[in-house]
């Protein structure tokens, strides 16, 4: 089983970047029999992309075989692209080490998908369009991009 995290400077010890899409490299981790076989370190070609950054970075996580991708986040265009290619994706915690998620993945400790904003920013001031609410509800935010309703604060439209 071929695990994809994204990281900061890559490796093991390296923690779980927040942000998929605009994560700089990526931890490629291979798994065995439950134990991690091999351990690459390569760079995100969609890092500094001006846009589609989550598409850039989820076909190539797709080139490299992935079977899951653990990541703090993902956006709606990357989920989209890894979804189509039956890619399992799972968060974990941003202060979580790489080895740790892969072992908590292992595990069956890590839960499905967190979902964020596409192009990895906080699109709530400024934005256009409904907000995705946090926590039961969705906002349903109009102009200034302040998702309101629901529980919990929207988030800027896409």
């Amino acid at each position: 089983m071929r695990i994809i995290v994204p990281t900061l400077t890559g490796g093991l010890d390296d923690r779980v970047n927040p942000a998929f899409g605009r994560t700089p490299t990526f931890t490629i981790v291979d798994v065995e029999n439950g134990e991690i076989v091999k351990v690459q370190v390569v760079p995100n070609p969609g890092y500094s992309q001006p846009r589609g950054a989550g598409v850039t970075a989820a076909q190539f996580v797709i080139d490299q075989g992935a079977d899951v991708v653990i990541s703090g986040e993902f956006g709606p265009n990357s989920s989209g692209v890894l979804q189509a290619a039956n890619i399992r994706m799972v968060s974990a915690p941003a202060n979580m080490r790489v080895r740790e998620a892969v072992e908590a993945f292992l595990r069956g400790e890590l839960s499905g998908p967190i979902m964020g904003p596409e192009g990895g920013g906080m699109g709530g001031y400024g934005g256009y369009g409904p907000g995705m609410g946090r926590g039961m509800g969705r906002g349903r935010g109009r102009g200034m991009g302040r998702g309101r309703g629901g529980y919990g604060r929207g988030r800027g439209g896409w």
